[in-house]
This record gives structure tokens, C-alpha cells and sequence, in this order.
């Protein structure tokens, strides 16, 4: 749910990485965080660490902020611990999703691994009585680079078989390549989101 505030005339709209252990979230995040130039522009990159696991975020306003009836928009990004005992985290850093990237490993020994962590986002968010049909998200195919990559078609008829796609990127995030392209669309989705609402509102 994005937050509105008044005094400082900014739209806060929380974008969350979600996937399995291991499979680029926290790396995407970082890559984000170092290409952004201004420091003015992005707040501190926090680490919230576990002994074997971590959550990440830092906020950022984009220099080209869309303004919507004056308010710019600051986006939130946080990771969620990909390993399956900090599934409570995992529902406390998906508490006000506005938007999701999905970031699957694209290892084919991992695809049970990306199934189950999809299907496991889609309880979370019944517990917080969200569903996917309501909130925008976005899937990336990180790891293209690995010899045993599994072919984007068969990623997309896993993860993207359903009766509306969303958009789907292949990444190779320590490359920093398929990062912002997935973090564009994200943002654009949103932002239209929240346009076609203003408008309606207004009507």
C-alpha cells in the first residue's frame, strides 16, 4: 500500500524481491544501489543479517521522478531471506507490497527450488489477504550466463503459464545485465497503476 506523505510531497511505493535461496535478489538490489549516481538521490543500502541468511532495502528517488498530481515517487526495495525458516520475515517484508519481482534461478537443478518459492509468495500473500491478481509484478530469469541454464520457454511455461503473463526478463545480475530493464518495467507497471487510479478517483 503506498504511503502518502504530505510534508515532504512524496508517494512511497514498496517494491519487494522475492525467489529462492541463493538465486540473485540481494545482487540485483546491490547492482541497483551502485549504478545509481547521486547519493542525494538513494538512501543507505541496510543489511538486516541473519547467521546464515540476509534481508536488504534502500529507498531511492529517481532524478526523472514521475510526478503524480505533485507528488513524487519514492520507491522502496527489499529483498526477502530466501531460505524457507525465515518464512515470518518474509511475510513481514511483504506487508504493503505495492510491486514484486520474481527473480528465478535459471539453473535447471533449481527449478523445483523457483516453483516452490512462487507457490510459497502466493501464501504469504493469502495470509496477508493479497493475491497476485491485485498487485503488480514482474519475473527475471537470472543466472543466464550458467552452462546449465535452462531455455527462457521452459521458465516461462513454469513460472509464466497462467491465463494473463506479466513481463519476463533473462538477467545475469552480477553483470548487472537484465537489472534495470526488470526494475524499469516494475516501475512503469506501478506507476501506471497508480495514474489510472488517480484518474479514477478524480472522475
Amino acid at each position: 500500500m503506498a504511503i502518502i506523505n504530505q510534508a515532504t510531497k512524496e508517494l512511497q511505493v514498496k517494491i519487494v524481491y522475492y525467489g529462492p535461496a541463493l538465486c540473485g535478489k540481494t545482487t540485483n538490489l546491490v547492482k541497483v544501489h551502485e549504478n545509481i549516481q547521486t547519493a542525494k538521490e538513494k538512501g543507505k543500502l541496510v543489511s538486516l543479517a541473519t547467521s546464515s541468511d540476509r534481508t536488504l532495502f534502500f529507498d531511492f528517488l529517481p532524478i526523472e521522478a514521475v510526478s503524480i498530481k505533485g507528488f513524487k515517487t519514492k520507491f522502496q526495495l527489499y529483498t526477502v531471506p530466501g531460505q524457507v525458516i525465515y518464512n515470518t520475515t518474509r511475510q513481514l517484508v511483504l506487508r504493503g507490497v505495492d510491486g514484486i519481482v520474481f527473480v528465478a534461478d535459471s539453473q535447471y537443478e533449481k527449478m523445483a527450488e523457483n516453483v516452490e518459492s512462487f507457490a510459497n509468495l502466493e501464501d504469504n500473500l493469502r495470509t496477508l489477504k493479497l493475491s497476485l491478481t491485485e498487485i503488480p509484478y514482474v519475473l527475471q530469469y537470472n543466472k543466464r550466463d550458467l552452462p546449465n541454464a535452462a531455455p527462457v520457454d521452459y521458465m516461462e511455461f513454469l513460472l509464466n503459464n497462467r491465463e494473463v503473463q506479466v513481463p519476463a526478463f533473462p538477467g545475469t545480475a552480477h553483470q548487472c545485465e537484465g537489472v534495470f530493464e526488470t526494475l524499469n518495467m516494475m516501475t512503469r507497471m506501478l506507476l501506471h497503476k497508480f495514474i489510472s487510479e488517480s484518474a479514477r478517483k478524480s472522475a
